[in-house]
């Protein structure tokens, strides 16, 4: 009986973030707060994408973890829609006023230092404090806590690292809730990833169509959700998960993610699945300039490919 009530409550709350993240899609698209321009955005083609799927995720996600709480699983539901309203709060902030400038937390810390609060900074110390409200209202052992505050702040800045290319960040959230669920499922406590993971699916078209993407926004609040919803494990697999958390965050100040996926063929194959091929583009001779020193085999022209190749690991 209690298998099958966890059954519909999580088909009733995906239902409700399907719902409300297409409800709140087409509302933007028609009405963008601030205008249009306000939220375009460049994508690594150079091709105009928007930043609305973001807040449209994040929006039916919150709805559907509401719809979670109020079917039986209160202080779960609740925490989870806390956490999203944070990462998609503090994560728009960023979006929309942050500069780009400070990348990573050496970047943002290395700003504070020098006496510069930058637009990371305050999201990472927003998104930190909700995730502490969030894990208090879930409930627990202060130790518990402590660790399922940190699945939400970690969790919040680990799948916006993967948000630079189309569906990427929305294919590792769907993969680590179904890892999340299945940890759940093993150790007999449910752990409701429904909400977030309906409402990313439900654009993901968008946003393997290039355009639209989930920016820090939409990223920030699935990871967030993802983090709250992994509260329901066990002590040693949130341990685990947040160990792991913190290991890939800090190979990001160092690791391109997207050079590591482009080198290994089944990331690579994965990362391409839904996407459009990567147009072949030829190399473009650029004539040199006056006084410029001869290139190999005398040539007076150099090559450059209008490939982007992410030169810097990704932000935040």
């Amino acid at each position: 009986m209690n298998r099958a009530r966890g059954l519909i409550a999580a088909a009733t709350s995906g239902a409700a973030a399907v719902g409300a993240t297409r409800l709140a899609y087409t509302v933007l698209n028609q009405r963008p707060p601030g205008g249009t321009k306000t939220w375009s955005r460049t994508n690594h083609r150079g091709e105009p994408v928007t930043l609305l799927e973001g807040p449209a995720v994040a929006a039916g996600a919150i709805v559907g973890a509401l719809a979670q709480a109020a079917l039986g699983s209160p202080p779960s539901g609740a925490a989870m829609a806390l956490a999203g309203t944070g990462g998609a709060a503090f994560g728009g902030y960023d979006d929309l006023a942050g500069s780009g400038d400070r990348r990573g937390f050496r970047g943002h810390l290395g700003a504070l230092r020098h006496g510069e609060v930058t637009t990371g900074a305050v999201k990472l110390g927003g998104i930190g404090l909700t995730g502490i409200v969030s894990a208090a209202l879930a409930g627990g052992a202060p130790a518990d806590v402590v660790i399922n505050a940190g699945l939400v702040a970690g969790g919040a800045n680990l799948l916006n690292l993967f948000d630079l290319r189309p569906g990427r960040a929305i294919k590792v959230a769907v993969a680590s809730g179904a890892l999340i669920a299945a940890g759940g499922s093993l150790s007999g406590r449910r752990a409701g990833v429904a909400a977030p993971l309906a409402a990313a699916l439900t654009l993901l078209p968008e946003d393997l169509g290039e355009r639209a993407m989930l920016g820090d926004c939409g990223a920030n609040a699935l990871g967030a959700m993802l983090g709250a919803a992994a509260a329901g494990l066990p002590r040693p697999a949130r341990i685990a998960l947040l160990a792991g958390i913190t290991g890939l965050t800090a190979a990001s100040e160092k690791v391109s993610f997207t050079k590591v996926i482009e080198r290994t063929p089944a990331l690579r194959w994965l990362d391409m699945v839904g996407r459009r091929p990567p147009e072949l583009m030829p190399k473009l001779p650029i004539p040199a300039q006056c006084g410029d020193p001869p290139t190999f085999n005398g040539a007076a022209t150099t090559l450059r490919s209008a490939e982007d190749t992410d030169p810097a690991p990704p932000e935040e």
